[in-house]
C-alpha cells in the first residue's frame, strides 16, 4: 500500500495497518492523524481494495461493492456505510473504497465462552433471517441483481471458474457439478442474498454475541434466499479446516441451525441438500482459484501452497451430500 499517495488524495497525513484474515479483496485500517480538508471524514476508516496480481474480469468490483453498501446500508443498517470511492487507478493501482469501522471482534481462531455459542449460533439465524426479510422489490434493491435463472447461473458461472482454474482433475468435483446442473430445485423465493454469509464475516460486540456488522458485500445479489443459507451451512458444518470454531460444544449444530432458519422465515427447507452441496463445491472452486494464482506465481502468500489439499478435501464432502 502506497501510504503516501493515498494520504495525498485524502488530503491528511495517515497511518495505515492491514487486517489479518481473508483470502480475497484485501481490508485494511485507515487512521488520519490530522482532520481531512473537508471535515467530514471519521479519524478511522476501513479501506477495501482487490488482492494484489491479475484479477479475473467483473472479479473483486470494488466499485459495485461500493454502490452496493449505499444500497443496502439503507435497508439493512448492519451493512457498513460507504464513505468514498476512489476510481482512479493512479492513486494506488487499483479501485478502492473506504467506508466506516465497526468495532468489535471477529470469530476467526478462538471460539468464545461456552455460555455465548447457542446465543451467538441462533443471533446467526437471526441475521440472515433479517437480511432476507429485506424487501427485494425496492427498486434500490431489486436493482441489485435478476432473480429470475438464478440458480441456473450459479451453477452456470462457478463452473466455468472451475474449468478454467482446475490444474489436475478431481474426480469429484467434476460428479458433484454434473450433479447440480441436472437436479437444481424449483427457487425458494426472493431474496436480497449476501452469497458470503459465514460467522467470520460478522463483527460482534466485544463481551457479548450481539451482531454490529456483516461484513464482504462482494458477491451480493438479489436471489434464492436458500442459497445463502447452504453456504452458511457449508461453513458452519461441512468444511472442516474452516468449522473448527462452530464445530465446538455448545454450537448449534446443522439441524438446529437448519430448523430454526425455516421456523424463523416460514421456508420450506426440504431441498436443502442441493444448496448445501452447491455450497460446499463453490467452496472448493473458490479454494482453486486461490491455489491456481499460487502455482502461478501471481501471489506469493505461504498460506496458499496447501489449498489444493483443501479443494480434495471439499470435493470429497460434496460427493458424500450426494444423494
Amino acid at each position: 500500500m502506497d501510504q503516501e499517495a493515498l494520504a495525498g488524495w485524502l488530503g491528511a497525513p495517515l497511518e495505515i495497518r492491514q487486517f489479518p484474515g481473508g483470502h480475497s479483496n484485501l481490508t485494511y485500517l485507515v487512521r488520519l492523524l490530522e482532520p481531512d480538508p473537508t471535515g467530514s471524514l471519521p479519524k478511522e476508516m476501513v479501506l477495501r481494495r482487490p488482492p494484489m496480481g491479475p484479477v479475473a474480469p467483473k472479479a473483486h468490483d470494488m466499485a459495485r461493492e461500493y454502490h452496493l453498501l449505499e444500497a443496502v446500508h439503507q435497508q439493512f443498517p448492519l451493512a457498513p456505510k460507504p464513505l468514498l470511492l476512489c476510481e482512479a487507478p493512479a492513486v494506488l493501482g487499483c479501485v478502492f473504497f473506504l467506508m466506516e469501522l465497526r468495532p468489535g471482534r471477529i470469530l476467526r481462531d478462538h471460539a468464545p465462552l461456552l455460555s455465548q455459542r447457542a446465543p451467538l449460533s441462533r443471533a446467526f439465524i437471526e441475521t440472515l433471517v433479517a437480511l432476507h426479510s429485506v424487501d427485494a422489490a425496492q427498486p434500490s434493491i431489486a436493482a441489485l441483481g435478476k432473480p429470475e435463472g438464478f440458480l441456473a447461473r450459479q451453477v452456470a458461472g462457478w463452473g466455468n471458474r472451475w474449468n478454467k482454474a482446475e490444474l489436475e482433475p478431481v474426480d469429484d468435483i467434476r460428479r458433484t457439478l454434473a450433479w447440480l446442473e441436472q437436479n437444481p430445485p424449483p427457487a425458494s423465493g426472493t431474496a436480497l442474498v449476501h452469497n458470503d454469509f459465514k460467522l467470520d464475516n460478522l463483527v460482534l460486540a466485544e463481551d457479548t454475541p450481539e451482531v454490529q456488522a456483516v461484513l464482504d458485500w462482494e458477491m451480493a445479489t438479489i436471489g434464492d434466499p436458500l442459497f445463502d443459507l447452504g453456504v452458511a451451512l457449508t461453513y458452519w458444518s461441512h468444511a472442516p479446516r474452516l468449522s473448527r470454531i462452530t464445530a465446538e460444544p455448545g454450537f448449534w449444530d446443522r439441524d438446529t441451525i437448519l430448523h430454526a432458519y425455516s421456523r424463523a422465515s416460514g421456508r420450506d427447507v426440504s431441498r436443502i441438500t442441493w444448496y448445501e452441496v452447491f455450497g460446499v463445491f463453490k467452496l472448493a472452486v473458490i479454494a482453486q482459484q486461490i491455489y491456481f494464482r499460487w502455482r502461478h506465481g501471481q501471489t506469493a502468500d505461504a498460506r496458499f501452497a496447501q489449498f489444493d489439499e483443501m479443494v480434495r478435501e471439499l470435493g470429497a464432502t460434496a460427493a458424500r451430500l450426494l444423494p
